[in-house]
């Protein structure tokens, strides 16, 4: 029976393992590989897992170890998704498959946009807007919030409230934690808030088919992650 993985340090509150079992059913077994240490992650991925998920803070390691990079991996420099085939690891970020998806289906007559953050989560969201057609996109960092952000979407990455969060103008507004989410119940009058369990959902819907090479036949399950109160 093929074998699946989360990489990462620390992980051990991670959902991904009840995702993965709902997406498929409990069909596959899928472990976490929880060690600070990269080469050890890759030494058992390459050992023992047809396909990893890869997390914090290896997210750009694994993409410089794979053998080959899809191009959305290419534009992120960063893979969360790798697959082992015939000996060749193929990296894959479907975080930006994500952003893509959820532009589609939420923010598809916005114009302009702002990233806030340019971690992982945020080159990966930036990579996909640039996908999306979108053109001289904001990247704002902590401490250029101060004088809020005005766009018509607005993608925060970032890791918990800062200063002048509560200064965003925007149509829509994706954030990226679903743990801690900072703006929940904190988005502006009037604007769309898309929470990090939306996020989570399409990443999931897009990374475990490039791993098993089926669709999640879970989809209830994650589409019930979509709908969740925000």
């Amino acid at each position: 029976m093929k074998k699946f993985a989360l990489a990462g340090f620390p992980i051990s509150l991670s959902e991904s393992p009840a995702l993965f079992r709902q997406a498929y059913g409990g069909k596959y077994r899928y472990d976490l590989i929880e060690t600070p240490d990269f080469e050890e992650a890759w030494a058992r991925f390459l050992s023992g897992y047809a396909a990893v998920n890869v997390t914090a803070p290896f997210k750009g390691l694994a993409f410089l170890r794979a053998d080959n990079r899809s191009p959305e991996a290419e534009l992120c420099k960063a893979a969360n998704v790798c697959v082992l085939t015939d000996g060749k690891v193929r990296a894959y970020n479907s975080d930006c498959l994500a952003v893509e998806s959820l532009v589609a289906g939420y923010a598809s007559g916005c114009r302009t946009a702002a990233v806030l953050g340019l971690g992982g989560a945020g080159r990966a969201a930036l990579a996909a807007l640039g996908r999306c057609g979108f053109k001289d996109v904001k990247v704002l960092h902590h401490d250029e919030l101060r004088g809020g952000v005005d766009a018509d979407l607005v993608i925060h990455t970032l890791s918990g409230p800062v200063e002048g969060d509560d200064l965003i103008r925007c149509r829509v507004l994706f954030e990226a934690n679903y743990t801690r989410p900072a703006l929940a119940g904190r988005a502006p009058e009037g604007c769309l808030y898309v929470g990090g369990r939306e996020w989570l959902a399409a990443q999931a819907i897009a990374g475990y088919e490039l791993m098993t090479g089926e669709p999640p036949v879970g989809l209830a399950a994650l589409s019930a992650l979509q709908n969740s109160p925000k």
